[in-house]
């Protein structure tokens, strides 16, 4: 199903009670900004489809809560104001006043999750120090990944397995063990001797149902029927990296957003939707070692925002040194939280204000929760206009928030504001590239980087240095654009995305393009150098997971993995080929030459495609066990990981030295238990209910 087709299907949701244009919205603009949507297949959006579809269910389906005490909390004011709750029944009356459509009160309902080089994540002491580390934002502030190093060994997520592999020397290569958990793995954190593994659970039921199988024909199908997700963090000691023991095991209610390690605490940011039960409302609880605590209202911060319905966010911070230190948490009663930044000081959680009709994106409600280690608060609270595309639109510098949004009324418009520590508004460049979205954005110091793009690619420099008085220094239109802008050095760009050919009105996309910019005269950026691999249909999960790339500029080193495909021009009118798709002819990782003289150079690629009759498959072969995901280097040896394996090249010459199978991982989180026959009633959800089990 192609993305567009999708959309239309969404758009035309109907509902039974009331109209759920801010989610169809939500819902569109989340799809159309993700990479992610591109490479599902069908089999991929079912699986999606079968929890959101359900969620939307819920809500239409609610019932009002009877009488309750408004306590001292007024309908929404129009202001953004953060308090915390002073009872229970206080946060009671606000959910039931300034929630715009009704809340879901089902505790087995589905939910909806909006998810995202010069710094890299802190390099551990160890026996290899010259290595590679996670491709992240903010220097000190590391972020989860499916591939760790500490130069000695390496960690690696498939499905619901971490491998520990022994890597250094490349010769002696080996899996020295493995750690399996129950739901899916998101990511892990490497500190010293402990491994931090974070995930979700999805758990299901099984329910019949009796449909139609041609004819008369009746027949009994057994649907998933979905239930909230269920966040675990489980830090292990990996002081012997042979036998992993885990030492602490802490979860909660709801889906995983993000998390970042800073020193020894790792924060973890979770959404929970807002349910209730016989009128009440349920409060988010979390859960350590086997103790849950629930979380009081009265410990809950809110502020005067309506909106379409209500989830709680929750960060914890978890000491992974010290396992008698109790995790410590703030909750943000919210829309559902989409993006975040984090600085070594403070967490910006990001949550869309919709407007009441569809494409009427109102704002973005941003707040600012102070750390410091364990200790959290939730400082301050403001609003921008427009939307914001991913955690690259916004940055801390000198005391203060900067964010680039797109506002997306008709005929859209592109800004950027600057915000002080209390989150007012100090200067803003509004009204950029009409028409247009942002594709990417990049900060660095006190300049912004931004890429807008409809049909030809505007690459925009912004002078942020005046916070009361940002101003545009110049822009650069060149073709294509740019998902991902990567810093080369402090007057040079890297940027990764897509070429296009004009068509009119819009522009048909291509093959994938890497641009080198110069932008050391500001008032005229000129792209230097740039390559293009592939034709239409080609890809790379660059364009949406910036943990993918790898650039040492020391070694003059780019790689990332790319699904290259290729047009048969035999089969396509001239005219055709501007929108014809290829076929994949190619999956692994592109080695790149980059230097300010020589431009962008391809140095060579490597796959672990055995068989390449296997490309035949299409585009299944992006989801492949053996599609290249990173890459990362150990001294004077170049890693690449899939799901399937370790594949380990020389460096400078990329010949092939070693590689490391990985056992196929369990990707089914639950299993349900066989149903004997003639047990079953054709009822829907009743008897013939099956629980998992584990």
């Amino acid at each position: 199903m192609k993305h567009e087709d999708l959309i239309k299907k969404l758009e035309n949701l109907k509902t039974p009670e009331i109209g759920l244009s801010g989610h169809r919205q939500a819902l569109r603009v989340f799809l159309l900004n993700s990479g992610r949507f591109r490479r599902k297949t069908a089999m991929d959006w079912a699986k999606v489809l079968a929890p959101v579809t359900a969620a939307l269910l819920v809500i239409v389906s609610l019932g009002v809560f009877g009488a309750l005490q408004p306590g001292s909390v007024t309908p929404y004011s129009g202001e953004n104001r953060i308090s915390k709750f002073t009872s229970y029944s206080q946060l009671q009356y606000f959910i039931e006043t300034n929630t715009q459509s009704q809340y879901a009160k089902w505790r087995d309902s589905g939910s909806i999750e909006f998810n995202g080089g010069v710094v890299l994540a802190p390099s551990a002491e160890g026996a290899g120090d010259d290595y590679s580390a996670t491709n992240i934002q903010v220097a000190g502030v590391d972020e989860a990944d499916i591939v760790k190093t500490d130069g000695d060994c390496i960690y690696v997520v498939a499905g619901n397995k971490t491998f520990i592999v022994e890597a250094y020397p490349p010769e002696q290569a080996q899996i020295l063990s493995e750690i399996e958990v129950t739901g899916t793995i998101a990511g892990i954190f490497v500190n010293g001797d402990r491994l931090v593994v974070f995930g979700d659970e999805t758990p299901y039921y099984l329910y019949d149902d009796v449909i139609r199988l041609g004819g008369p024909t009746e027949g009994i199908v057994w649907m998933p029927y979905y239930l909230s997700p269920k966040t675990f963090v489980k830090v292990y000691d990996i002081s012997d990296r042979g036998t992993p023991q885990l030492e602490r095991d802490i979860s909660a209610d709801g889906g995983y957003l993000s998390s970042r390690m800073i020193g020894d605490y790792a924060y973890v940011v979770i959404n929970e939707p807002v349910y209730g039960q016989d009128s009440k409302v349920e409060l988010p609880a979390v859960c350590s070692d086997g103790v849950e605590r629930e979380i009081p209202a009265t410990d809950i911060y809110y502020s005067d925002v309506a909106d379409y319905y209500y989830s709680y966010t929750t960060v914890v911070a978890i000491d992974t040194q010290v396992d008698s230190k109790e995790p410590t948490y703030e909750t943000i009663l919210v829309g559902a939280s989409s993006n975040l930044y984090v600085s070594l000081n403070n967490i910006y959680l990001t949550v869309p204000v919709w407007g009441s009709d569809v494409g009427d994106g109102e704002g973005t409600s941003i707040y600012r929760i102070q750390i410091d280690g364990g200790e959290m608060e939730c400082v301050a609270s403001g609003e921008v206009p427009g939307m914001v595309l991913n955690q690259f639109s916004m940055d801390e510098y000198n005391g203060y928030f900067r964010v680039a949004t797109t506002t997306w009324n008709e005929g859209n418009q592109n800004n950027v504001y600057v915000l002080n520590m209390s989150l007012n508004i100090t200067g803003s460049v509004e009204n950029l590239a009409p028409g247009e979205r942002i594709y990417s954005a990049r900060f660095m110091g006190d300049r912004c980087y931004l890429v807008t793009f409809k049909q030809i690619d505007p690459l925009f420099v912004i002078d942020l240095n005046d916070p009361y008085a940002p101003d545009v220094l110049g822009y650069l239109k060149v073709t294509g654009y740019s998902d991902y802008l990567h810093p080369y050095d402090e007057t040079h760009v890297i940027g990764i995305g897509k070429e296009t050919t004009d068509a009119g009105t819009f522009a048909w996309y291509q093959g994938v393009k890497i641009s080198l910019f110069d932008v050391s005269d500001v008032s005229n950026p000129v792209e230097i150098s740039k390559i293009e691999i592939g034709d239409r249909g080609s890809d790379s999960p660059v364009l949406w997971d910036h943990k993918a790339f790898l650039f040492d500029r020391s070694r003059n080193l780019l790689v990332m993995p790319i699904l290259e495909a290729k047009v048969d021009t035999t089969r396509y009118s001239e005219q055709e080929l501007a929108w014809a798709y290829g076929e994949p002819v190619y999956q692994g990782a592109y080695v790149c030459n980059v230097t300010l003289d020589g431009g962008i150079q391809l140095k060579g690629r490597i796959t672990h495609v055995e068989n390449p009759d296997d490309l035949e498959q299409g585009y299944y072969y992006y989801y492949s066990p053996v599609a290249v995901e990173r890459s990362f280097y150990i001294g004077d040896v170049l890693y690449t990981v899939s799901q399937a394996k370790v594949v380990m090249n020389d460096l400078d010459t990329l010949d092939y030295i070693n590689e490391v199978q990985l056992p196929s991982s369990t990707l089914t989180p639950y299993e349900p238990l066989p149903v004997e026959p003639g047990s079953v009633e054709p009822s829907g959800v009743g008897s013939g209910t099956v629980e998992p089990t584990k």
